[in-house]
């Protein structure tokens, strides 16, 4: 039997190995984070949840009140909501104390989406990079300071 063009795409909703697209903003959408500290933050609490929570952080970027990052599970260990709110509690955590930075940091929502193709996590990639070039903080996004990659996430 022929499938249908628009079923297609089912297929491919349960991944074996997922790459999920957060993004997540400060209480009272703050402009507290592009800065080389918080930078710093982010980063040491995203590599070390590769241990820890056994998530994986891919390519990532860091704008004044908001962070989009891309991230995997290496195991059924912690679930999405767990990890987000354990990344978030560290880096809070580490804000609060090194830098001084009031409570809460963080919203406690956050959005996720699962990417399903090459074709989406690079579409959503360019998105994400192009973030700092829109809002006027750079005129090319390639010289945004506050992005990166942890780990190479890539279908």
């Amino acid at each position: 039997m022929e499938k249908k063009k628009h079923l297609a795409r089912l297929e491919q909703v349960w991944l074996d190995h997922p790459i999920v697209f957060v993004t997540t903003c400060t209480a009272d959408r703050r402009q507290i984070l592009a800065n080389q500290n918080m930078h710093d933050i982010c980063r040491e609490v995203w590599e070390n949840c590769k241990e820890r929570y056994r998530w994986m952080v891919g390519r990532y970027v860091i704008m004044p009140d908001h962070v989009h990052f891309f991230c995997a599970p290496q195991a059924d260990k912690h679930k999405l909501p767990a990890y987000v709110g354990k990344w978030k509690e560290w880096t809070a955590k580490y804000a609060s104390r090194r830098l001084g930075f009031m409570m809460p940091l963080w919203q406690t929502e956050f959005f996720d989406h699962m990417l399903r193709s090459p074709d989406s996590y690079e579409k959503k990639w360019e998105y994400v990079r192009e973030n700092p070039e829109r809002a006027g903080l750079v005129a090319d996004a390639r010289t945004w300071a506050y992005q990166g990659e942890i780990h190479a996430l890539r279908y």
